[in-house]
């Protein structure tokens, strides 16, 4: 007996899902950035950097769960929601970028290359500790192969 493949979801579906989860990630994003300049007197620079972090993390963890073979498959719409739409919006690489191009044109090209290496690294250390934290509620296998990997995306 065969399974049933799930019904395509449209363009418009997708579209409003990854438009709806971008106007609350880029919320989030201004919201994070207040806090963290309220709490800890901090600038721009860490308030990009640690979205930044965070967005990789939540990315892979939600990746990971919500997979067809994870632990809590959901649909293509809910998925785009969240992964293109709420971290798409959340994130900021756009801003790191002119962060850094500022920082080097100030003369500190040192601290500009640090600064985007340290938040690359940490942003993939982060998406290592997602997909991780992700695979321990998938009891189903131990590892995955190069193209289940390439398939959670």
């Amino acid at each position: 007996m065969a399974l049933e493949q799930p019904m395509p979801t449209s363009r418009i579906v997708l579209c409003t899902a990854v438009a709806l989860g971008s106007a609350v990630g880029a919320l989030s994003r201004f919201g994070s950035a207040s806090i963290i300049a309220d709490l800890w007197g901090a600038g721009d620079l860490v308030a990009t950097a640690f979205v930044n972090i965070v967005g990789s993390f939540v990315i892979a963890l939600y990746a990971t769960l919500t997979a067809t073979r994870g632990a809590f498959p959901m649909s293509e719409s809910s998925r785009q929601f969240v992964m293109a739409g709420f971290c798409g919006g959340y994130t900021t690489r756009s801003l790191m970028g002119l962060d850094t191009f500022m920082i080097i044109l100030d003369h500190h090209a040192f601290y500009g290359v640090a600064y985007v290496t340290g938040v690359v690294a940490m942003s993939l250390l982060a998406a290592a500790s997602g997909y991780g934290l992700g695979r321990m509620f998938d009891p189903r296998s131990d590892s995955r192969t190069m193209e289940e990997c390439r398939a959670l995306s």
